[in-house]
């Protein structure tokens, strides 16, 4: 009998201090980048964009792959590459955690979207606000003193 599953994960994660450290000048190869590990990690890739300080990646999940794992090998494999790469020389670190919310595939479309418009929403909302916003509309308890 074959197994079938819809996992879709729209991951946000930062730099470290959320430092203005990733150029957007240089956010597209660093998107191809992170496009590449998620493949080889059997995922699809659907939408990556983000700001100076974080990314957002929507992303399905196989199944033979936590989520945990996921995250640590784009955020362990991304922070290698970032800082051997001359493009980013104020990168030192992604930050500690990450929020991983899931979602039906009847949204992709609403959160491709929302990720496109990044750099525009980010002109009018500060990232710790989106942040904390994402995770009170999601029904994650929190400690405000330990999400940043």
């Amino acid at each position: 009998m074959n197994s079938y599953r819809q996992i879709l994960y729209h991951m946000v994660f930062c730099t470290y201090n959320r430092q203005n450290s990733l150029p957007a000048a240089y956010h597209e190869s660093l998107y191809k980048y992170i496009w590449g590990i998620i493949k080889n990690r059997k995922g699809i890739l659907y939408q990556i964009n983000g700001t100076e300080n974080h990314i957002h990646i929507l992303s399905d999940l196989h199944p033979t792959v936590s989520l945990s794992d996921y995250i640590k090998e784009i955020k362990t494999a991304s922070n290698k590459w970032l800082k051997e790469n001359t493009n980013f020389p104020a990168f030192t670190a992604w930050a500690e955690g990450y929020c991983a919310l899931t979602y039906a595939y009847r949204d992709k479309q609403m959160i491709t979207e929302y990720i496109k418009r990044q750099k525009e929403h980010h002109k009018k909302v500060m990232f710790e606000e989106e942040y904390v916003k994402m995770l009170q509309e999601s029904g994650i308890k929190f400690e405000e003193q330990y999400v940043f």
